[in-house]
């Protein structure tokens, strides 16, 4: 399944500083390429990862550099406007939303915070590096002379298939933090086992190092702020609002759907009686519409917090695991809504080209994921009763 990558131009134009400007612009970027990834979405369902037609129109636009360093040429975009972002591609086809936001994610974080050599040699061509990878530390990191040798195997690797470097996090042995190298898909066996529940076209694959060696300018041993502005001081706040964004422009998905449908959906023998004029569906149209329009705004009002808090330091951990808290609430209300409008969708909603389905296998399969885990709940209950000073995602 592995496909060549698609190389990006690095633009000789630095992009907008200007918050909504910039934001108009990804937006713009986005409604350029919307009949190449919906022309794609087949596709990428079949080959199980995203089509190389489609990563080459997010690169050039910009997308998948959103949330990198302005000093090499990233967005670094306010993290309210990446959720606008990546709703607006959700809306499009979830697997390029959730393949672009985790190739945001892990090259801005690792961009920020790779030594200058490094960061010089990967610039070094015309093309900006694109990266994947896992957010949960494994394996092993040996030091040796001029650098790690390691080995291991991740899981939830997406985008791993059209990257054109893999994060690799490693736990230290005296299990006091992570050491994170940086490696040239390459050297990386992937392991094709993504055959999942939603997502699919996702290519959110597992992958291994086998005894690689990495030299030390691509390995970061602490968490070091090397360049980037104020989203790089959001500690794992930066992550957090990706998975709220997807989820809800999902459950908005799933209500427009219902909704459009309702006059012509009829329940019950003979003529059966439109579900639109059932006032137990009116109310869940009407509840649907409220919840999902609260939890966007709680999310909203937490990043504009977490963000405000970030300027001159690393935010503070109680506010980081607010915004993670958030964003599960955000994944959990979206499956409580789309689940309750599914009820109302009939025998047609169980078949396989039907819309509603494969959202509701998209929520759960994006509940999977470690930044949306229910321990974040406990984190931050723990924090609140003064039981803890940490929140370690777990």
């Amino acid at each position: 399944m592995t496909q060549s990558a698609p190389k990006a131009r690095i633009s000789a134009t630095p992009l907008p500083r200007e918050r909504s400007e910039l934001l108009r612009l990804l937006l713009r970027g986005v409604e350029d390429i919307a009949p190449v990834i919906q022309r794609n979405k087949a596709a990428s369902e079949r080959a199980r990862t995203l089509a190389p037609e489609v990563v080459e129109a997010m690169r050039d636009t910009g997308l998948l550099m959103m949330k990198s360093p302005y000093e090499v040429g990233g967005a670094e975009i306010h993290p309210v406007d990446q959720m606008e972002v990546v709703e607006a591609v959700t809306y499009l086809d979830s697997a390029a939303a959730w393949s672009m936001f985790i190739a945001a994610t892990v090259t801005g974080r690792a961009l920020s915070a790779l030594s200058d050599e490094a960061v010089n040699e990967l610039f070094a061509g015309d093309v900006f590096p694109i990266m994947a990878g896992s957010l949960k530390p494994s394996g092993s990191a040996t030091p040796v002379d001029g650098g790690f040798r390691i080995s291991g195997h991740w899981a939830w690797g997406s985008g791993v298939h059209h990257a054109d470097y893999v994060i690799v996090p490693v736990l230290k042995d005296d299990k006091t933090g992570v050491i994170t190298a940086v490696v040239p898909r390459a050297h990386v066996r992937i392991i094709d086992n993504w055959h999942a529940l939603g997502i699919n076209g996702s290519g959110s694959s597992d992958y291994a190092l086998d005894d690689v060696f990495v030299p030390a300018p691509f390995v970061n041993e602490t968490p070091t702020q090397r360049r980037g502005g104020t989203i790089f001081r959001m500690g794992y706040g930066f992550a957090a609002n990706e998975h709220a964004g997807f989820a809800n422009a999902l459950a908005q998905q799933a209500l427009s759907t219902v909704t459009e449908s309702a006059q012509a959906k009829k329940r019950g023998y003979g003529a059966g009686t439109s579900i639109a004029d059932r006032e137990i569906f009116q109310r869940s149209v009407a509840e649907s519409e409220l919840r999902l329009r609260a939890n966007k705004l709680l999310m909203i009002d937490v990043l504009e917090r977490l963000f405000d808090a970030s300027v001159g330091g690393e935010a503070p951990i109680a506010l980081q695991a607010e915004a993670r808290a958030a964003s599960v609430l955000c994944t959990d209300e979206a499956i409580a809504v789309t689940s309750a409008l599914f009820r109302y969708a009939g025998g047609s909603a169980v078949m396989l080209d039907d819309p509603l389905q494969r959202i509701l296998r998209d929520l759960y399969t994006a509940q999977s994921h470690l930044m949306v885990s229910d321990a974040a709940y406990e984190a931050l209950g723990k924090l609140r009763l003064g039981l803890t000073d940490k929140a370690p995602i777990r």
